[in-house]
């Protein structure tokens, strides 16, 4: 089993390197690629030295995977020069998410959409992941009609950059600045790039991305996503309406029988999600699980998660998995 993990030496490609060791999937050959000015360093592998090389050697290497964290612009350019040697791409970036024909894939949501004819399969957006993770069950119970969603994003979702903004801010460092505005005991209601309809691509990606993994373009999302100085992952405060009534004890139920979510729910133990027990963590976490008490059919839940592993790596990793177990490579 030959892998290429693309953009190995950013936060997310040494985090799928850690995880593709800690499953023990069985990589025979990997493959370590990165831009121009990463070639020739090396990353360690289960113990073992492997050099950096460029992504043209990697696409000649004809690896069975290739999963990309490199960004949008590389994925774009060479997502279909891998597919066209036969080697299936999992990408991390934005570019393939929305497009026709390109499965969109939560494994424990909707792994079967895939097909041993896909090339290219899309890693959703982290905040999607883990908000989707706890509302998956639920929607097919209850029918979600409308999501409201906040979202309090890890600065580990920018990248290294951020985490050393606020490191510098925190010590009263001087430092290049990732964001517009200091990080450090700030909030900042900006998550990637403003639109023209005054959303940010976050906040739209959690809209579009819930319907296309869902299969239901009727389920309305409106979020606000916020950049907070915090490492572990991103937190979520997510309130919904269903077509159906419900009762909590079945809503717990489905929660905590989900495959990868964990329900921390216990407000007199002070039991309730928070990204310093998410981090290096795999799971989804949620709790503070109760009604809207100012609509019918409404429910308040928290989720949170670590973002660089079930919102990027881990995904990506479990998709492979998946497809080797349904023999679709």
């Amino acid at each position: 089993m030959k892998i290429a993990i693309v953009g190995a030496t950013g936060m997310v490609g040494k985090s799928m390197l850690k995880v593709l060791e800690e499953r023990c999937f069985p990589v025979a050959e990997l493959i370590v690629a990165a831009s121009a000015r990463s070639v020739g360093r090396e990353v360690v592998f289960n113990g073992r030295a492997s050099r950096v090389v460029s992504i043209m050697e990697a696409v000649e290497a004809r690896p069975v995977f290739a999963i990309f964290s490199a960004g949008a612009s590389v994925s774009k350019e060479w997502a279909p020069a891998f597919a066209a040697v036969g080697t299936v791409v999992i990408d991390n970036s934005s570019a393939w998410r929305m497009e026709e024909g390109v499965p969109l894939v939560v494994p424990e949501i909707n792994s079967s959409v895939i097909t041993k004819s896909d090339k290219i399969i899309a890693n959703p957006n982290c905040s999607t992941i883990q908000m989707l993770m706890a509302l998956a069950p639920l929607h097919k119970a209850f029918t979600i009609k409308r999501v409201v969603v906040s979202t309090y994003q890890s600065v580990t979702g920018t990248g290294v950059r951020a985490v050393t903004q606020l490191e510098n801010e925190a010590k009263g460092v001087e430092g290049e600045m990732a964001y517009p505005h200091p990080i450090h005991r700030n909030c900042l209601p900006h998550c990637d790039v403003f639109l023209d309809n005054g959303y940010t691509k976050e906040e739209m990606k959690l809209s579009n991305e819930t319907k296309k993994i869902l299969g239901d373009a009727t389920v309305q999302v409106t979020a606000t996503a916020v950049r907070v100085p915090v490492m572990g992952g991103h937190s979520e405060s997510v309130n919904v309406e269903f077509e159906k009534e419900f009762e909590l004890g079945e809503v717990r139920r489905l929660l905590g029988t989900f495959p990868g979510v964990v329900l921390q729910d216990d407000p007199r133990l002070n039991l309730y999600p928070m990204p310093l027990t998410a981090h290096n963590r795999d799971e989804v976490f949620v709790g503070r699980i109760r009604r809207d008490f100012t609509r019918e059919k409404c429910l308040n839940m928290w989720i949170v998660a670590d973002n660089i592993r079930k919102g990027a790596a881990t995904n990506a990793i479990q998709i492979a998995e998946y497809m080797l177990r349904a023999g679709l490579v």
